[in-house]
């Protein structure tokens, strides 16, 4: 396979070369090669809010790698990312989620919360407790008690915009993020989902703030064996991760 960067490298080189400008030594880091990834993304100290392009800094390893290789494989569709990821191996991907999964996340403040109090207590109880009879999991059973995550599959719900969290909810409704090669737990999830307590859901967790205290400590380690045969396809076969 041909990659594009060693190509457009060489023409670079070939015009400065002819212009007599002295060639720019540019260090064969991963910061240096995912920049591209930062046009969208931002840096990982970003402090400004882009409701449809999330954080990926800080986010664990694994779910950065499902999510690269997804879109590389077409399960997740976003074509932009396809075309980035096209042919690049799985070490390559691996990589680059061990890099920015190593990036310290700066999350942004809360967002201000004016639902009435009884659609505040239905999305706790939503995230806390669930709706068995509907067999809709409680947030916190994958996400973790403290909603920051659970290592290493799955990322945390706090310090995301309310409109991305809608956003995403109606994409996992209609098969926006992942198409249907396997079954997807988070897809059977939303749909069971009112638009309603989506958004009473997306309000709320938009308005937890991160504190420092939160980030130091220490966060879910496993999903329990319910929840990781239940959502199976997350967990999908990797490289060792660091």
């Amino acid at each position: 396979m041909i990659y594009l960067a060693p190509l457009v490298f060489l023409f670079f080189f070939q015009f400065a070369a002819a212009a007599d400008i002295p060639p720019v030594n540019v260090p064969d880091t991963m910061a240096e090669r995912v920049k591209a990834c930062i046009t969208c993304h931002g840096p990982e100290d970003k402090k400004g809010r882009d409701v449809y392009y999330p954080r990926i800094a800080g986010k664990p390893e694994g779910y950065l790698f499902n999510q690269l290789r997804n879109f590389r494989d077409g399960r997740r569709h976003y074509q932009p990312m396809a075309w980035l990821l096209k042919g690049l191996p799985d070490q390559y991907l691996q990589d680059m989620a061990a890099y920015f999964a190593s990036l310290k996340q700066i999350f942004p403040p809360p967002e201000p919360m004016s639902s009435a109090s009884a659609n505040i207590e239905l999305a706790r109880k939503l995230i806390s407790q669930g709706d068995p009879a509907r067999e809709i999991p409680a947030c916190v059973e994958c996400h973790g008690k403290d909603l920051m995550g659970t290592a290493p599959f799955i990322p945390g719900l706090l310090g995301l915009p309310r409109i991305y969290i809608i956003a995403q909810f109606g994409s996992w409704q209609n098969g926006g993020v992942m198409r249907g090669q396997t079954s997807d737990c988070m897809s059977e999830i939303a749909k069971q989902l009112t638009a309603e307590e989506a958004n009473v859901i997306a309000t709320w967790l938009a308005a937890q703030p991160v504190s420092e205290a939160l980030l130091k400590q220490e966060h879910s380690a496993a999903l329990s064996e319910k929840m990781a045969r239940r959502c199976s396809s997350i967990v999908m076969p990797s490289p060792e991760l660091r």
